[in-house]
């Protein structure tokens, strides 16, 4: 089963500023990493990877740069900043809140469940 997109949506930049957190990568690497952590229930589309990482560098969270490759086609790295790692530390902490608030609500509805 794979996860739906809605209840990812919101949070794909936070997801794009994990990876990056572990260093630099290009889009196809930072996506097949999302792939591969999910067991294959989870990929960005490309349009809304690329138009994320333009979202986080128009705000200051990430910088692009060519890499230097002498075979095959340039890739463009972005690495994050430290208004990056603060963006993620905050999402984070956003998340773990929504998370919990969702958690006790489906706990609550369950409690009229008879099993």
């Amino acid at each position: 089963m794979s996860v739906a997109s809605e209840l990812i949506r919101g949070n794909t930049e936070t997801i794009i500023l994990a990876q990056l957190m572990k260093g630099d990568g290009y889009g196809y690497m930072v996506n097949k990493a999302i792939f591969n952590l999910t067991g294959g229930k989870f990929e960005l589309k490309e349009a809304t990877l690329y138009t994320a990482f333009r979202r986080l560098e128009d705000a200051g969270c990430i910088v692009s740069y060519w890499g230097d490759e002498t075979t095959g086609a340039r890739r463009r790295y972005y690495s994050i900043t430290d208004l990056g790692r603060e963006s993620y530390r905050l999402r984070k902490k956003e998340w773990e809140t929504a998370e919990a608030v969702i958690d006790k609500l489906l706990a609550e509805g369950e409690k009229g469940v008879s099993k």
